[in-house]
């Protein structure tokens, strides 16, 4: 699993005219399995993705990212292994 910490590059009002293409890369992550939770951080200099599925998977959906694409936010990937979750995230647990 990992834990992606985007940080922006530019201006919000240049996040602000992405932000809809980015929302919809992020629904078809979620479509596609590999996103388990997102949202912006407080205050709002970036935002965190919670994913699961291969390194090579995250590395080329990130860089689908139309944040990405712009050059207008860097990616902090960090791996790390769920071994304790609440009850709800059981199936993200790993050994």
């Amino acid at each position: 699993m990992f834990v992606v910490s985007l940080n922006y590059k530019v201006p919000l009002t240049e996040i602000d005219r992405l932000q809809a293409a980015h929302i919809e890369w992020l629904k078809a992550c979620y479509a596609d399995g590999i996103f388990v939770a997102s949202g912006p951080k407080k205050p709002r200099t970036g935002g965190i993705i919670i994913a699961q599925c291969p390194r090579e998977i995250l590395d080329a959906t990130l860089a689908a990212d139309p944040f990405a694409k712009a050059g207008a936010a860097d990616y902090d990937v960090t791996e790390f292994l769920a071994r304790m979750t609440i009850a709800v995230l059981d199936s993200f647990r790993e050994a």
